[in-house]
């Protein structure tokens, strides 16, 4: 049996060499054989040249360097295209998710004939405002999607050949990985683990409400259908307001200043026409996207033993 591990690297020079080395050493009492697959998404630091050093010395330690920066998500895929393996171990390089965690979920998978073990936190990192917020993201993209997405996810996690196979056969061009973890189906079980602080996340609040946009835009039409209820309901009510006034002024012959309620209604409607015609950009833009087709990700060069085309 062959195992793939496969992480992405983003300014982690730091660790690039200190988790090869623990990821190796768990790996050995996992499977006969493996692989390291490091993907290099554009890191700005000496993550490549570190990682290109090690893959000279290592033979089982692959390369993928990308032409530019894609995105965590899209770097993950490109590194399950390129996992060999009957089993992947998808995780992050920056050691918060241990490398150890792999004997464990190794371990629950066999008891447990499931198709994956992934990492679930019992409760939220952060100060307060990320976790309520990362309560309320949890909760708005389950209502909004119908997707049950568990909480508190991790990125470890422990997947069979033919559930990384289905995982590759989607094809949008923009995605939430998480929501594709789901989508996908087969038998998945959670794991209770406990992350470790470590450096500062690159996620800005501006990168945190863009997937929250992606998130729901690309799994759901609710949006679209809450455009057509929210404009159906100012309708109704316009319609009332509109008799309220005609009978104001043929029958009470009281006819109302209404600078103020005019005012206060061409900025109120205005404000929301622009803003469901957002809503309707947004889906616009992504049919856009994916009807050019384009690779989401594009490979510069691949460094160790596998030689595969481009991911596409």
């Amino acid at each position: 049996m062959m195992l793939s591990i496969v992480a992405t690297m983003f300014q982690s020079a730091q660790y690039v060499a200190p988790f090869c080395e623990r990821v190796a050493a768990v790996a050995n009492k996992v499977a006969e054989d493996f692989e390291i697959i490091l993907v290099n998404d554009g890191s700005p630091d000496d993550s490549l040249q570190t990682a290109i050093s090690l893959s000279e010395t290592a033979s089982n330690i692959v390369v993928v360097d990308l032409s530019r920066n894609f995105g965590h998500h899209k770097a993950m895929m490109t590194g399950l295209y390129y996992a060999q393996g009957d089993l992947i171990f998808l995780t992050d390089i920056d050691l918060e998710e241990l490398p150890e965690w792999l004997l464990s979920f190794h371990s629950q998978m066999n008891e447990q004939r499931c198709d994956v073990v992934y990492g679930q936190q019992a409760s939220r990192r952060g100060n307060w405002l990320e976790r309520i917020s990362g309560q309320w993201f949890y909760g708005l993209v389950n209502l909004l999607t119908n997707l049950d997405l568990p909480h508190n996810l991790v990125t470890s996690r422990l997947m069979s050949r033919r559930y990384v196979s289905a995982l590759l056969g989607f094809k949008e061009q923009e995605f939430f990985i998480a929501g594709l973890w789901q989508l996908a189906g087969f038998d998945q079980r959670p794991q209770i683990v406990n992350k470790q602080r470590g450096s500062a996340t690159t996620y800005t609040l501006r990168s945190k409400l863009s997937i929250l946009v992606q998130m729901v835009t690309s799994f759901s039409a609710a949006p679209l259908k809450l455009t057509f209820y929210f404009g159906a309901s100012i309708f109704i009510c316009a319609l009332f307001y509109t008799g309220y006034l005609i009978v104001n002024q043929l029958l009470l012959s009281n006819p109302m200043p209404g600078w103020t309620s005019v005012m206060a209604s061409i900025w109120l409607l205005g404000g929301t026409i622009i803003a469901l015609i957002g809503i309707v950009g947004i889906y616009l833009s992504k049919m856009f996207t994916e009807t050019k087709k384009r690779p989401y990700t594009i490979v510069r060069q691949v460094y160790g033993a596998i030689q595969k085309p481009p991911f596409v």
